[in-house]
């Protein structure tokens, strides 16, 4: 596979969302990855998700999600003002995620199989992306708050998603750590419960000695024995079911 890649600022959909899309620029069909940010922004390290993933030959895509809320501002005074407010309502990262998936479809070199990922708040969010957008497989890693609402000393006001479980639409892979407080290992085994009595697909897996954050390379949580095992698995589940 050739490393050759084409990554860029674009913007997509009728309202002209930013976003980071990178694709190989080899000849084929490549399927397509929507990825989420995590709460800290539209970040180097996101983007950097994205060049990998095109790297493994799918087309990635990384919608800004604080483009509206916080124009032009850096990653870091974003998340703090959205953090402020509370965070983004969950069907204005639908519809994000669903104009993201909609124009990777719409790439020449489309395979028409989409996916979507996300790390941290990106987690849930991708977790949530999966009972209402087009995609074909979801990646939760260490999403927390899907079952239960932040504690009362946040200012986020995500709100549980287990009402909508029963419309997950694709295979789910999950990704947590054992020294997570958010979401817990029990609300990890609650999750996975869940899933399993409404019939959907959904394997995962709990490292030891990783908390959250174990794939934050910047970051003091980044676990490397984890992160590396955890992209193995991201990429055979997303070959799996996308038809890389």
């Amino acid at each position: 596979m050739s490393d050759a890649i084409r990554a860029e600022t674009v913007s997509i959909g009728a309202e002209q969302i930013q976003a980071y899309q990178a694709r190989p620029l080899g000849p084929g069909r490549y399927p397509g990855v929507v990825v989420i940010h995590h709460l800290p922004g539209y970040d180097e390290a996101t983007k950097e998700m994205v060049r990998r993933f095109a790297v493994h030959g799918y087309s990635a895509i990384c919608p800004n999600l604080y483009w509206r809320e916080a124009p032009g501002a850096a990653p870091d005074d974003a998340a703090a003002f959205v953090r402020a407010q509370g965070g983004i309502p969950d069907e204005q990262i639908i519809r994000d995620v669903t104009t993201a998936a909609e124009a990777l479809r719409a790439l020449d070199s489309a395979n028409g199989m989409v996916g979507v990922i996300g790390h941290c708040s990106g987690g849930r969010q991708a977790l949530l992306a999966s009972t209402a957008t087009p995609v074909d497989a979801a990646v939760d890693c260490y999403g927390a708050f899907a079952l239960e609402p932040p504690p009362s000393t946040s200012a986020l006001r995500a709100r549980p998603i287990r009402d909508r479980l029963p419309d997950v639409r694709c295979p789910v892979l999950g990704l947590f750590g054992d020294d997570d407080k958010f979401p817990s290992p029990a609300e990890v085994a609650e999750l996975a419960a869940e899933l399993v009595q409404h019939g959907k697909s959904f394997e995962y897996y709990s490292y030891p000695d990783a908390g959250h954050g174990f794939f934050s390379v910047d970051r003091p949580s980044y676990r490397p024995a984890a992160a590396v095992d955890g992209w193995q698995r991201i990429f055979s589940f997303f070959d799996r079911h996308l038809g890389a």
